[in-house]
């Protein structure tokens, strides 16, 4: 018999879906129900995420000024909020958690309103626009790099890390050895849902500068956005490299478990993955984020000596290409990194946000949570 629904909300891009996905496989094993609310964007990554049911409710973002699209993006917020407060009473949840994203606005003002236990959950070293706006009405902040000692929400933030898939937690046993010698390098290359654009000319121009007998050593999976994928392949192609080219790898975290160096964005998630998995990176944040959050969560990764960091607007083809040989060619360094990567990672992220979870169900004051955890 379930022990009650609890419902997870978030946004429809991996970086919010990843971690609601590994909270809910711990919280089925707990023995509660799981059930997502999401958007449609989520449909690609619903085939593993542990939900009874997946809910899709109404939801905007104010993105333009102009008064007939802020009318209409009113509109849907409020048509999602009535279609979440029908939601909530039907499903009776003991708990609403929110993973970011503007979808899960509706959702948690819904249960805020109601009277259900609800938290949010942030990803990100800096707060994202949606749990702002939410912070002041839930009972408690879970972080993945938030501090639970300084800002305005202190007295209700835990730091659990960032749950990490159970796909992740198993790639993560599987020990990091370094490329020697004329030994394949394989070279793992992703952006997110909207950082990839960067590296699809960035990457093949940078390892066509290097040495014909490095260019034979690489083994590449690249992401790329499927108006890109044709270009890059094309380009991969005049330097006879061996690579893998998608808008989306199902299997990143094997690839990941696999790789002997990572360039990518530096999304919470992404941080949270490698560091869990312990390989060394190359990390680019992406310059047009908000609140610059990829910028701090690259800085938490690279204070530990867990990765390197370059700002887009410094990395060159040909310093790309330099850091790339450098790796290629500094193999007790590679595995020093990806041990300082380790010893960063939080693998018990879910069973701490699910502990978390499960306390404010039961309606218990988060001070004592934090003092019985400490």
């Amino acid at each position: 018999m379930s022990k009650g629904i609890i419902l997870l909300a978030a946004g429809g891009t991996g970086g919010h879906l990843f971690p609601a996905e590994a909270l809910g496989h711990e919280l089925k094993a707990r023995g509660f129900s799981v059930h997502l609310v999401t958007d449609s964007r989520a449909e690609r990554f619903a085939g593993k995420f542990p939900a009874d049911e997946i809910h899709v409710v109404p939801s905007a973002t104010f993105g333009s000024k102009n008064p007939i699209a802020m009318a209409r993006t009113a509109w849907k917020l409020w048509t999602g909020l009535r279609a979440a407060r029908k939601l909530i009473s039907r499903l009776r949840p003991i708990a609403v958690v929110g993973f970011g994203g503007y979808p899960t606005v509706p959702p948690l003002m819904a249960s805020t309103g109601m009277g259900v236990p609800t938290i949010i959950h942030e990803q990100n070293a800096v707060m994202g626009r949606a749990n702002k706006a939410l912070a002041s009405r839930v009972q408690a902040i879970a972080g993945g790099f938030l501090p639970e000692t300084t800002g305005t929400y202190a007295a209700k933030t835990v730091t659990t890390g960032n749950p990490v898939r159970p796909a992740v937690l198993e790639a993560a046993n599987v020990p990091y050895v370094a490329s020697r010698g004329t030994d394949p390098f394989r070279l793992v290359v992703f952006g997110g849902s909207q950082g990839a654009q960067f590296f699809s000319s960035a990457v093949p121009t940078a390892l066509s500068l290097l040495d014909q007998s490095e260019r034979d050593r690489l083994v590449v999976t690249q992401q790329a956005r499927p108006e890109d994928q044709g270009r890059v392949g094309s380009c991969f192609g005049k330097l006879n490299s061996k690579v893998e080219i998608s808008p989306f790898f199902p299997d990143m975290a094997e690839r990941l478990a696999a790789a002997h160096l990572v360039v990518c964005r530096s999304g919470a998630s992404t941080v949270s993955e490698i560091s869990v998995i312990g390989r060394p990176a190359i990390l680019v944040p992406y310059p047009y984020a908000l609140d610059h959050d990829q910028a701090a969560n690259a800085a938490a990764l690279v204070a530990t000596g867990g990765a390197e960091v370059v700002a887009q607007s410094e990395l060159s083809p040909e310093r790309l290409s330099a850091m790339i040989s450098s790796a290629m060619n500094e193999p007790e360094r590679l595995e020093q990194t990806a041990a300082a990567a380790k010893r960063a990672g939080r693998p018990n992220a879910a069973i701490a946000l699910a502990d978390l979870v499960t306390a404010v169900a039961e309606r218990k004051n988060i001070a004592e949570f934090k003092g019985v955890r400490a």
